[in-house]
């Protein structure tokens, strides 16, 4: 029963995206999300690696 709840749930969530964003909108806000996310996972990365290797360094 709680399977239904859930589906009918996303059901109503997308039914409501589809009313209130126009295409356009939604794949823009995808998009720029994602250039952030990445944006930021790269810079966490070029943080380990410096870390990483400050540590080798500094022996």
């Amino acid at each position: 029963m709680k399977n239904l709840e859930i589906q009918w749930l996303y059901s109503l969530l997308f039914l409501l995206f589809t009313l209130t964003l126009s295409s356009c909108d939604f794949v823009g806000d995808v998009l720029e999300f994602g250039f952030w996310t990445i944006l930021i996972l790269i810079g966490i990365v070029l943080l380990i690696i410096y870390f990483i290797a400050k540590m080798f360094r500094g022996r």
